[in-house]
């Protein structure tokens, strides 16, 4: 769920923007003119299966039995063996199939994803979202279409999604993954130790001054505390959040584009801009002053993790979703601590609600099993069984239900399966969802979201890189070699960092990959109405 953009993975990119991604997902800017709630869409209510449902579809062949290839972003629960033995007993009885769920952890995860999608693998299902480029990916043909699939192998599912989210995710006409039909919000916000706050009388953080006066209050007070976790994903985690809360962009603009929310027309090169140098600056300033390790590049583990552990004592950016889980993990640990929250809504004026397109599955063009992938896909969503032991490990075991809400059973280290501990956040299913008490207060800032609801104009654009594939895959390389550490602070000069950056930037073909993206921009503007 790590959240709304490519982020927010530590972020989430989620996903409220709504759901998790992290929560998940992690950290990125989906929305959606729908409102966000926790109620499943009325279309849907009438189609999900019972605890019960076990027939397979009637339209396809499950006389051999076959093992499908699950993967999943992130790092898997203790537990996952267990649950996954679970599954495969019910698959094999429903679908003569079993599956086996695997995770590419949350290391060099971007790297692993594309190796999965161009290498031929044998994959089934993957996740999807707009920060693992689903757009790109589904108009290079890595996904099938299932316009055909899924009437014929998932009846059930293809009738609970409602028709508005199958057209928002079609790419050129058509479907390539199956929409999360839980609406929610997955924009950035910061993320503190309010226990800390109120100990130093530090200030609330609610833009980028009040942070850094937050951070510096910490580096006083708390000298063995980092004061801020970012990770590997520099660009996700740190300028991503930063040009989102500071500079209002419009999305995760790719190539050093950048366009405000307000003016999207007016797209510029932020890359090698006095803004580019002074933020950069602003980033070094932050390394040199102790407020993330200079060993941030090579961090394995999720900022969510520091701040349960405590070891850190913020983040730039997470979605409400993650925001819970992660303070329920570290109540379940420590008490007394208080983790805080602010919207960058409150600064910025306007939120976005995810868009359908932020968290799905899809069934990669490799596949060997593509019905039976999809009708055990339908299983996950529409199966209480399926979905509930997916989604928060066995009832008794890894939780309990108290009052209608879930509780952990013991604690965040001793807890095999925690809640939503496979990242499933493109199965959620409205009707079987349990929430923790404290999500209560996730539905607040919902609804405090809702007032300053915007579109989102970002998340529906299909870029084509077609014409620059090969320029693209060299300026990635760049980035990673010059761009990073820079961001880093791991570079004394920046000015001739950043010349040294845009001089090989350039070389790997910027400047042509951001004509052509331009231009697909203002198409897309144009065609959708934007201005």
């Amino acid at each position: 769920m790590l959240g709304k953009r490519k982020k927010t993975v530590g972020i989430m990119l989620t996903l409220a923007m709504t759901a998790t991604l992290i929560a998940g997902c992690g950290g990125s800017s989906d929305k959606d003119n729908a409102s966000a709630s926790s109620k499943a869409p009325e279309a849907s209510k009438a189609t999900t299966q019972t605890a019960t449902a076990s027939a397979a579809p009637a339209g396809i062949d499950t006389s051999k039995k076959v093992n499908l290839q699950f993967y999943m972003l992130g790092n898997a629960p203790k537990d996952l063996d267990k649950v996954q033995a679970e599954i495969n007993k019910m698959a094999l009885q429903d679908l003569n199939a079993t599956v086996t769920f695997n995770f590419t952890t949350w290391t060099d995860w971007d790297q692993k994803y594309k190796l999965l999608l161009s290498t031929g693998q044998d994959v089934d299902l993957i996740f999807t979202a707009d920060w693992t480029q689903y757009q790109q990916y589904a108009k290079k043909g890595a996904f099938l279409p299932l316009d055909d699939l899924l009437p014929k192998a998932a009846p059930v599912l293809n009738s609970f999604v409602p028709k508005d989210m199958w057209n928002a995710v079609r790419i050129d006409g058509k479907i390539f993954t199956v929409p999360a039909t839980y609406q929610e919000y997955v924009t950035n916000g910061f993320v503190w130790r309010e226990d800390l706050r109120k100990k130093y009388n530090l200030p609330t953080p609610v833009d980028i001054p009040t942070f850094e006066a937050y951070l510096d209050g910490i580096k006083k007070n708390e000298p063995t505390m980092q004061p801020v976790a970012i990770g590997s994903d520099m660009g996700g985690a740190l300028s991503d959040p930063y040009l989102d809360i500071y500079r209002k962009m419009v999305g995760p603009l790719p190539y050093g584009l950048y366009a405000n929310y307000d003016t999207p027309s007016e797209m510029t090169s932020y890359w090698g801009s006095p803004e580019h140098l002074a933020d950069l600056k602003r980033f070094k300033d932050w390394a040199d002053k102790g407020y993330f390790s200079k060993n941030e590049l090579n961090e394995k583990e999720t900022s969510q993790t520091k701040l349960v552990n405590g070891t850190a004592a913020a983040m730039l950016g997470d979605n409400p979703t993650r925001y819970n889980q992660t303070m329920s993990n570290m109540k379940s640990l420590h008490p007394d601590w208080e983790l805080g929250y602010s919207p960058y809504a409150v600064t910025t004026g306007y939120a976005t609600p995810v868009h359908p397109i932020h968290n799905g599955f899809a069934i990669p063009a490799s596949s060997k099993n593509a019905e039976r992938a999809l009708a055990f896909y339908e299983k996950m969503v529409t199966d209480k069984r399926y979905n509930q032991l997916t989604e928060y490990g066995f009832e008794g075991v890894n939780y309990s239900v108290d009052n209608g809400y879930y509780k952990m059973v013991g604690n965040a280290d001793t807890n095999g399966f925690l809640r939503e501990g496979m990242q499933g956040w493109a199965w959620r299913n409205p009707e079987f969802m349990l929430f923790e008490p404290s999500y209560d207060g996730v539905k607040k800032i919902f609804d405090q979201l809702d007032q300053v609801k915007k579109p989102d104009i970002y998340t529906g654009f299909a870029e084509d890189y077609t014409d620059y594939q090969a320029e693209r895959s060299a300026l990635e390389q760049v980035e990673k070699q010059y761009l990073f550490p820079l961001m880093a602070g791991l570079v004394k000069d920046v000015d001739a960092g950043l010349a040294t950056f845009m001089e090989q930037a350039k070389k790997a073909g910027l400047e042509k990959i951001q004509e052509s993206y331009k231009k697909q921009w203002e198409a897309y503007l144009t065609e959708q109405g934007i201005k």
